[in-house]
């Protein structure tokens, strides 16, 4: 049945057509050059989309449908089709129920599909009998998301977060080899022939089970050790209280966009869901030249595998150890606020993170419906609207973090010696110097700086009054 647009009053709809699999127009994969063609044969998988629609308006359902779409496309699939069916909750055995699926069976066999994607993340049972069904392999949402991380992880650290979340990921759902392999039994459960009665059993399994725990115990233990690196920096910079803020947002709002006009860092940017996973941090000026630092961390999105939130979770810690968050969001998207809420639940996983003051930044302002913008500065009051590609709204931008950053608290005029000028420098970084005067005996430091600093200058300089 060809996909037809609906109005929000879904309970007029007859039950059938309620049930039915639509299909959701404009999801195919276009080539827009034939040059592309012989290598997207090559290495394009053809996929199907399903997703069930559960709740809310079909124009969210959509949504989240064209979202998969754009996942599946960053994986590097060829996209056929794309089918919504309304249930109250997805099937336990197949996913969509055994007519649909059979109904799915047939648009696989006509459009010469390969793999069947399904939005949601299923069960062990539900991927193996959907599989039986359609005859094709079958992929949920979180496999997918893996997927695309494995392939954009470049950093050692980032390559073991992605393999020790696909690990957790698949280690529930390895199948055995059924009636082929007799059970480890014996006794009268071995029809009584007791000890030497006992079959090979699912030794494989068992053994690729163990396999996949000890390789995850590894994996684990790397993680820690490298991301004893990023503590020890962290702790450096924390040590010379230097502010921090960290970008987070949901993929392919343009953090690292944002992060490269703020800082020139020269990070990848490409129109790519999660083109960047490995954290980059750089050091950035205020307007009146205060020193801080900004991080670009992984993009969220809605239902982001927990095995990621956890496997990545070293590096999120410069979220939570941030004293300020810009979350950053595409402005141009069709439904931002669903993308807002999505990436709070994500940081309301880490720890620390809702106490920490936040600046939304509506990106993409060249891009978005004045209406949009608008409606998004109302709702969120501590906003400010800007384009990373234009440039427009970044000096705003720059003087709400400066006013955000932590308040300099001690006003300073001391003769700092000459032998100590590291003093002077970290004002410089750290501070706000008001004031220099050299003299014979040293440099007297007319400024403002923060706690840790004072109580070096007081320990070492003389306030000037006593000179």
């Amino acid at each position: 049945m060809r996909f037809e647009p609906l109005d929000d009053a879904v309970g007029d709809y007859e039950l059938e057509e309620r049930q039915a699999l639509r299909r959701v127009a404009g999801l195919s994969t276009e080539l827009e050059d034939v040059t592309e063609v012989e290598y997207r044969r090559l290495r394009l998988e053809r996929v199907i989309l399903v997703g069930v629609w559960t709740g809310g308006t079909v124009v969210d359902a959509e949504n989240s449908l064209q979202e998969l779409k754009l996942l599946a496309e960053t994986a590097g699939s060829q996209v056929l089709e794309g089918l919504i069916q309304r249930r109250d909750r997805p099937d336990p055995a197949t996913y969509i129920g055994s007519g649909k699926a059979s109904e799915l069976r047939d648009i696989v066999a006509s459009t010469g599909a390969d793999t069947v994607i399904c939005d949601g993340e299923l069960t062990p049972g539900q991927l193996r009998q959907l599989e039986d069904v359609v005859n094709v392999k079958v992929v949920d949402r979180t496999a997918l998301i893996l997927d695309i991380f494995a392939q954009h992880a470049k950093s050692k650290e980032g390559k073991a977060q992605v393999e020790l979340a696909q690990l957790q990921y698949l280690l529930p759902r390895l199948r055995g080899w059924g009636g082929n392999l007799s059970r480890q039994v014996g006794g009268r459960a071995a029809g009584g022939v007791g000890i030497g009665g006992r079959g090979p059993g699912e030794t494989k399994i068992e053994l690729d089970r163990r396999r996949i725990r000890e390789r995850m115990a590894r994996l684990r233990r790397q993680i820690k050790e490298m991301s004893t690196v990023r503590e020890t920096k962290r702790h450096r910079r924390q040590s010379h209280e230097v502010p921090a803020v960290a970008i987070a947002g949901y993929t392919n709002a343009g953090k690292s966009s944002l992060l490269n006009r703020l800082t020139g860092a020269g990070v990848l940017v490409e129109d790519a869901l999660f083109a960047t996973l490995d954290p980059t941090v750089r050091r950035a000026h205020t307007p009146e030249g205060r020193l801080f630092t900004i991080a670009d961390t992984v993009g969220f999105v809605r239902h982001l595998p927990h095995q990621l939130v956890e496997a990545f979770r070293s590096t999120l810690e410069e979220v939570g150890d941030a004293d300020l968050i810009l979350h950053v969001v595409d402005g141009s998207h069709p439904d931002p606020e669903s993308q807002i809420a999505a990436v709070r639940e994500v940081l309301g996983e880490i720890e620390g993170a809702r106490d920490i003051p936040e600046i939304v930044v509506v990106n993409k302002a060249d891009a978005a419906e004045p209406e949009v913008l608008a409606r998004l500065t109302f709702k969120e009051r501590h906003s400010v609207v800007v384009s990373a590609r234009t440039g427009a709204g970044i000096a705003d931008l720059m003087a709400l973090i400066e006013r955000e950053l932590p308040r300099l608290d001690h006003e300073v005029r001391m003769l700092v010696p000459y032998d100590r000028s590291d003093l002077v420098a970290r004002a410089h970084d750290e501070g706000e110097v008001l004031s220099l005067e050299h003299t014979g005996e040293g440099t007297i430091l007319h400024a403002r700086v923060l706690a840790g600093l004072f109580a070096e200058l007081d320990r070492v300089a003389k306030p000037v009054e006593r000179v």
